[in-house]
């Protein structure tokens, strides 16, 4: 089973992740990200930090996910192993659409395009929003350089993006209000993966 965790930037995804790897450690769980996963994500991020052409950027975020299904998400499904994501496709269709707006024509159908056909889709993904103004005093509270893609006018864009794909894929998204207690969403959380978990293994 692939689950993917999604939400802009200071939703608290990588305090749930941390929580989650020990909460759901009895079920030997794969726990990876997009990108960063491969060889090919590490250039991605130096991308991002030289701020290169958007429509390069893209197709590097594109590369690292081909890579990603091959050396790690597809061998760990085929062993029955349960996959959680740090971002998967739908952030690509969240911030690349907007980065690219203007270069391309209908980004978000380019991008789908492109992934048509070889990607796979996530079993269940959890989507936490966040206010974008609380979103932008966690990342300024991180006293880190900040990415081209951390500011108010893009995250607003992104969420919205978001928002929109939840709601064509209900029956596959869980949106959580990343404002409430962070045990509670841990809880919640680890609880539904346990239960779809166990349905797809008596499937």
């Amino acid at each position: 089973m692939l689950v993917t965790v999604e939400g802009i930037d200071g939703s608290g995804k990588s305090t749930l992740l941390q929580g989650l790897a020990e909460k759901l450690k009895d079920l030997n769980p794969v726990f990876t990200r997009e990108p960063g996963a491969t060889w090919i994500g590490e250039q991605v991020r130096r991308g991002i930090k030289e701020k290169i052409n958007p429509v390069a950027e893209a197709l590097l975020f594109v590369a690292d996910h081909a890579a990603h299904l091959d050396t790690v998400i597809r061998p760990a499904l085929k062993e029955g192993r349960l996959v959680v994501s740090d971002r998967y496709t739908d952030s690509r269709y969240a911030y690349q659409s907007e980065t690219l707006k203007g270069l391309v024509k209908d980004p978000k159908k380019w991008l789908e395009d492109i992934h048509n056909g070889w990607t796979i889709s996530p079993d269940l993904t959890f989507l936490l929003m966040l206010p974008v103004e609380e979103s932008l005093e966690r990342i300024n509270g991180k006293n880190i350089e900040k990415e081209h893609f951390e500011c108010r006018a893009v995250l607003e864009n992104v969420q919205a993006n978001y928002l929109e794909l939840a709601e064509k894929n209900p029956e596959r998204f869980i949106v959580i209000d990343a404002k409430k207690d962070k045990k509670e969403i841990l809880d919640f959380v680890s609880e539904i993966i346990r239960k779809k978990s166990k349905i797809a293994r008596i499937n």
